[in-house]
């Protein structure tokens, strides 16, 4: 049974930075994708970067091109997400998510997630 586990949220000001963790667990496929996602109370989900797992490849929505950077640690199951330069606007709940087929960034297509970690940027 996969697992996920985020962590490294917090407070930070503005132009600062940030690194969320998404620890894997359980994951047996050499294929699939692993997501980040935010939310703000009150709106959908909204996928922020994804990693391919096998292929490497990543995807960044716009707002986050330039500005967050995914990176992995196979020997700790571990994948990141580097935020730099954050803005009060990437204030939300953040989610590590997987599926075992191609990467979307669209929470519909995702049905394994962790519990979340807040991020809060201040101005």
């Amino acid at each position: 049974r996969v697992q996920l586990v985020e962590s490294g949220g917090g407070s930070v000001q503005a132009g600062g930075s940030l690194t969320l963790s998404c620890i894997v667990s359980g994951y047996t496929y050499t294929t699939g994708c692993l997501a980040w996602f935010r939310q703000v109370p009150g709106n959908e989900r909204e996928g922020v970067a994804s990693f391919g797992i096998g292929t490497g490849s990543t995807e960044y929505v716009d707002s986050a091109k330039g500005r967050f950077t995914l990176s992995q640690d196979y020997s700790k199951n571990t994948v990141y997400l580097q935020m730099t330069s954050p803005n009060p606007e990437d204030t939300a709940m953040y989610y590590c998510g997987s599926r075992a087929g191609t990467c979307y960034l669209a929470s519909s297509w995702y049905n394994i997630w962790g519990q979340g970690t807040q991020v809060t940027v201040s101005s």
